[in-house]
């Protein structure tokens, strides 16, 4: 029997290195790291921005995440630090920015709101993040519900929101602390282990050895993470593969 297969779901963290997006299968990301340390393979659903209701979006709604539940050995929601970052204008309209015609209009409102999101997060204290705690903790609860239906003896682990200390968002972080804490709740309740990747990678991100942009990780970060992970499922993955 080959190593175990992880379904990991995650937000641009999971595929982001020291200079950019990479592709899904660069050895160096951390799904990757853990997968290669645990013997197996890890697929990647991932996006930019990607938050606890995107999480639930997928999969409701992308087959290739069913097909890819039969084959998987242990699911991981590296999912949550988006949903803590300040968000000047509503979801809705910040992604719908992307719809505006013509192109020079589009790219004059976006370059405006660039421009702002740094004083606004400021001004406005952080508030209001992405998604509210409750609501990053409701649609983890319905995710977790609805793959423990399908697959009941599916091992599950996930994430404690990242830190950052991006200038895009003036540094700002202030509803991290209450999504952690509402996180870490529902979690021992719902019997899913997290991964506190604050506590893993936090000195590399404020000490400023990540990515330039002050929120993706350099590639020390991806090892630091992908080994604490794999510490993580180990045990767990073992336990469900054993006769």
């Amino acid at each position: 029997m080959g190593g175990p297969r992880l379904l990991v779901f995650g937000d641009s963290l999971s595929f982001h290195g020291p200079d950019g997006p990479c592709a899904a299968d660069e050895p160096r990301l951390w799904p990757n790291v853990t997968a290669a340390a645990l013997g197996g393979s890890a697929d990647l659903v991932a996006g930019i921005g990607w938050n606890a209701r995107d999480l639930w979006w997928t999969l409701t709604g992308d087959p290739r995440v069913w097909a890819d539940l039969h084959r998987a050995d242990v699911v991981v929601l590296a999912i949550g630090s988006m949903d803590t970052l300040p968000s000047p204008l509503p979801t809705y309209l910040r992604i719908g920015l992307r719809y505006l015609r013509p192109d020079p209009l589009r790219r004059t409102v976006r370059a405006a709101y660039l421009a702002a999101q740094p004083r606004l997060a400021v001004a406005l204290r952080g508030r209001p993040a992405v998604l509210p705690p409750k609501l990053t903790v409701r649609y983890l609860d319905t995710s977790v519900g609805a793959l423990r239906v399908l697959r009941p003896d599916l091992p599950i682990v996930g994430i404690l929101p990242s830190v950052h200390r991006a200038p895009s968002y003036g540094g700002v972080h202030a509803v991290r602390p209450v999504t952690a804490a509402a996180m870490a709740g529902w979690a021992r309740r719902a019997g899913v282990p997290l991964l506190d990747l604050a506590a893993v990678v936090g000195d590399h991100v404020l000490g400023g050895h990540g990515n330039a942009d002050g929120m993706h990780w350099g590639w020390a970060g991806h090892a630091a993470v992908g080994a604490a992970m794999a510490d993580l499922v180990r045990d767990r993955v073992t336990a469900c593969r054993s006769p």
